[in-house]
C-alpha cells in the first residue's frame, strides 16, 4: 500500500481522471487548476509522510542492531 500511495503515476492518474470529470461537468478552468493543485499537494504530502516513516523505522531498527545484547534485553522490559 505504501508503494502505491507514493507512486507518481497513481497521483497523475487521479489528477487526469478528476480533470476529465470536471471538464465533463463544465467546471471553470480556474477551479480545475485549483483542484488538481490540491490533489498534487496531497500526493506529495502522502509520499513525504510515508517515506519519512519508512526512514525512521529503518533508522530505529539499525540503531537497535548496533546496541549490545544487554541493552536490547532492557528495552524489551
Amino acid at each position: 500500500m505504501k508503494r502505491k500511495l507514493t507512486s507518481r503515476k497513481l497521483w497523475l492518474a487521479i489528477i487526469g481522471f478528476v480533470t476529465a470529470l470536471l471538464v465533463a461537468f463544465g467546471v471553470d478552468d480556474i477551479k480545475i487548476e485549483q483542484i488538481c493543485a490540491l490533489i498534487g499537494a496531497l500526493g506529495s504530502l502522502c509520499a513525504y509522510i510515508l517515506a519519512e516513516g519508512y526512514a525512521d523505522a529503518r533508522g530505529a531498527k539499525n540503531s537497535d542492531d548496533d546496541k549490545p545484547e544487554s541493552e536490547k534485553d532492557e528495552n524489551k522490559l
